[in-house]
């Protein structure tokens, strides 16, 4: 089946579809489409509000398959009214570029004492028609937790500035640096592919 993933983020689809690639899904990316792209505000209070309005207003843009995720970003060391949640690159009303961002979090962990422990909560919203929408939040779907540090690594990717920030929790070594691994910020891989298969490949 041909699927839209509602990014236009090329980083973020590559990853996606390589977690997709043994079953029989022809992904696509919003820039793939060329047409004008609908502008969408990210208005929910949740990783799960978010994806469900961004699926749903490019399924009736496009009219095709689609599904949209989102992310929310938690650290166990900063009270709520700290945490970025939903608004990892937003901040104080700006969206921040990679390198404003990279910035931003390496300064957040230095004023706490250099490290933070974090943990990235993934939500999808797949909408095939309009009866049959499927959206979750399971745990399946987020990542293990990590350690955000402020010494970034010299290893940059263009849409994943975190990722030179993150360090595993196990060995404290940069996930950059460890042979096999997937970074901090890379969706979980199971628990996508399996959502996927329960409700595509039905």
């Amino acid at each position: 089946m041909k699927l839209l993933y509602g990014t236009t983020n090329p980083a973020k689809l590559a990853s996606m579809k390589r977690i997709l690639d043994t079953l029989s899904i022809e992904m696509i990316g919003l820039s793939d489409l060329g047409q004008k792209i609908p502008r969408i505000e990210e208005t929910g209070n949740s990783p799960l509000e978010n994806a469900v309005l961004k699926a749903t207003a490019y399924y009736e843009a496009f009219g095709m398959p689609v599904f949209s995720c989102d992310s929310g970003l938690y650290f166990e060391e900063l009270p709520e009214q700290l945490q970025p949640g939903t608004h990892i690159r937003r901040v104080g009303g700006k969206t921040l570029t990679d390198e404003e961002m990279t910035a931003y979090y390496a300064d957040l962990a230095r004023t706490h004492g250099g490290t933070l422990t974090g943990r990235y909560k993934n939500a999808i919203c797949l909408i095939l028609d309009p009866e049959h929408i499927y959206s979750t939040m399971d745990q399946s779907l987020w990542t293990e937790p990590f350690l955000l540090t402020d010494k970034p690594h010299p290893k940059q990717v263009a849409g994943f500035p975190l990722d030179r920030l993150s360090l595993d929790f196990q060995t404290g070594n940069y996930y950059y640096d460890l042979p096999d691994r997937e970074v901090a910020s890379s969706v979980t891989d199971e628990g996508f592919r399996t959502f996927f298969e329960t409700y595509c490949l039905q």
